[in-house]
């Protein structure tokens, strides 16, 4: 069953967002347009943020961490280029927004989060709203899966310096990685393909900005 819809919000600006900010900015992957406009964005904010959840900019969510805007949630999934049938590593669970986009997308979602109080909150966000192929765990993002068992996608939502070893070793053959490295202010998207000889190929994609990703194989620190 569907929540209801929050008063301040309404089915319009979900669509005036996919038209103005995805539509009108190259994001043309057809099912990442739909889990977008049906994905109910505002429930992953407090509700005092949710008459501006469906506007073109991050929005905080608590612990210095941000909400990324409607285009870079759409861009990284497209950039994905899934099919749904892919099990998919997420490092920096967040809110939980991206979680399930991507939960609507594939076949199964791991995702980590560094910091407790946001891991539970998406947790429950998560189960409450019924996504039943999310798999949230705590921890070391910048470590990857503790199993070290392979994926077929991996996301970074968080800008690292440059993507960390130990996810690139659990990227499949003819895997995908998305990732912003760069500074803590700036950062490229980029997009790493492990071919099937195992060999890695690098993409850039475009500029982006996001919080640090803090861990053993990022950022030692959130702040300088």
């Amino acid at each position: 069953m569907k929540p209801p819809e929050h008063g301040m919000v309404s089915s319009r600006a979900r669509d005036r967002m996919v038209r103005e900010q995805l539509q009108d900015q190259g994001i043309d992957d057809l099912r990442v347009l739909a889990v977008m406009r049906e994905t109910l964005r505002h429930l992953f904010v407090e509700e005092a943020l949710a008459s501006r959840a469906y506007g073109d900019e991050n929005l905080p969510i608590g612990d210095g961490q941000t909400l990324s805007q409607p285009y870079t949630v759409a861009r990284m999934s497209q950039a994905l280029r899934l099919s749904g049938r892919e099990e998919i590593l997420e490092i920096g669970t967040g809110s939980g927004y991206q979680t399930a986009i991507l939960a609507k997308l594939c076949h199964k979602v791991y995702t980590i989060e560094r910091l407790p109080t946001l891991a539970d909150t998406a947790r429950k966000r998560l189960r409450r709203l019924g996504f039943h192929n999310v798999v949230c765990r705590q921890g070391d993002g910048s470590l990857g899966w503790p199993e070290e068992r392979l994926f077929e996608r991996i996301i970074i939502t968080a800008g690292t310096p440059i993507t960390p070893e130990s996810l690139l070793r659990q990227l499949a053959p003819n895997g995908l990685l998305v990732a912003p490295e760069g500074s803590r202010s700036a950062q490229t998207l980029v997009r790493i393909a492990r071919l099937a000889d195992g060999a890695i190929q690098r993409e850039t994609l475009e500029p982006c900005c996001f919080v640090p990703l803090v861990g053993a194989q990022g950022w030692q620190e959130a702040s300088p």
